[in-house]
């Protein structure tokens, strides 16, 4: 048995997933988003991003992380924003001493949906199929259960 936390990584939301794998069979165990202010200073927010992504792993003892890979925007300053964000969400995967593994998101819907060009609702809806009973509020959250999802089967 293996406890995976996906990881969507931004700036005003980073989305996470826990799931417990065993073998083929899944396990939600909770999901979420870490939100910060975007009327607050850049180095409160990355820290809040830090504090609050070491409590959820802490509270859910991960044992292995999958990130989703940034992708580059028209704008840099946005681009720059989100891969300040990605070094913390790696940083508190790596003071943990998890393993982290990085997917591309065409990789992750592939894994999900059989197509990388999938949308996000259906990204969505086949998280809830993989992981009955479960109702993801949020575009990041379900994300993020993704990578967790596809990690535990790549």
């Amino acid at each position: 048995m293996r406890t995976i936390i996906g990881l969507d990584p931004g700036l005003a939301a980073t989305g996470w997933g826990v799931i417990v794998a065993d073998g083929n069979r899944l396990r939600h165990i909770g999901h979420g988003t870490v939100k910060t202010p975007a009327s607050a200073p850049l180095v409160d927010r990355l820290a809040a991003l830090h504090d609050g992504l070491m409590a959820v792993i802490r509270e859910h003892c991960v044992q292995e992380a999958a990130v989703e890979e940034v992708f580059v925007n028209a704008n840099p300053q946005s681009t720059l924003k989100l891969g300040q964000a990605r070094g913390v969400v790696l940083l508190c995967a790596g003071r943990c001493g998890l393993p982290v593994a990085e997917y591309a998101t065409t990789l992750v819907k592939k894994a999900l949906t059989g197509t990388g060009g999938a949308a996000k609702p259906q990204v969505q809806a086949m998280v809830e199929r993989l992981l009955p009973g479960v109702a993801v509020a949020g575009a990041d959250a379900a994300d993020a259960l993704a990578v967790a999802i596809a990690h535990a089967h790549l």
